[in-house]
């Protein structure tokens, strides 16, 4: 089998996101607003037609997921290697407090996917562990699948599928909450995925 398509989707909103604090490993919940968002996009991204879907077991990204259960009938499977970064030190803090403890740092980490915040991982490290659950539907799925991820993970795997290098990762925006990416297999170039929808559906 060989899996023809793939939707990440972003979960909602967040108490965490909503007051500007970095989330990573930390299990926040989902706000009213997110709590709708989910609602809003989950039958759009059922109209994709995915044949399974996994969500990272973070409770803002399977409450997600559930709007999309609840809309489908399906079951959605929780697998931990599509949580967020693990940002160690910086988990809980906001922008300005990782600034003041770390100055500069917070650039080197957004534009350099090789470095680690202090007991973090990197956005390479992310990738990979994503890139592993990807290569496992690929053997089992041949038509779409879904993943109901993070924003910083989806960002990173979209980059490691479509083999850029590391330097340029940074050159894809973020993704909004309940937005989502699509990658569709290639017959072209080495890597065999193209990008065919960035951010989509984008819900303020």
């Amino acid at each position: 089998m060989t899996l023809q398509r793939l939707v990440l989707w972003r979960h909602g909103e967040t108490d965490y996101n909503l007051a500007g604090r970095i989330q990573g490993h930390l299990d926040s919940e989902l706000t009213e607003l997110g709590l709708e968002q989910a609602k809003r996009t989950a039958p759009l991204v059922a109209g994709f037609g995915p044949e399974v879907a996994v969500s990272s077991d973070l409770r803002r990204a399977s409450t997600t997921a559930a709007a999309f259960a609840e809309v489908t009938g399906q079951e959605v499977r929780l697998d931990k290697r599509l949580r967020e970064t693990n940002l160690g030190q910086w988990q809980g803090l906001s922008g300005a407090e990782v600034e003041q403890g770390w100055p500069g740092a917070m650039g080197t980490w957004r534009t350099q996917p090789t470095f680690a915040p202090p007991d973090g991982e990197t956005r390479v490290a992310v990738a990979e562990r994503a890139y592993e659950v990807v290569c496992e539907l690929d053997e089992a799925v041949e038509g779409t699948a879904l993943l109901c991820a993070h924003g910083g993970l989806i960002t990173a795997l979209t980059a490691r599928l479509l083999g850029w290098p590391t330097e340029i990762w940074s050159s894809l925006g973020g993704v909004g909450n309940c937005g989502w990416a699509v990658l569709s297999r290639s017959t072209l170039g080495k890597h065999g995925w193209r990008l065919t929808t960035y951010n989509g559906g984008f819900v303020e």
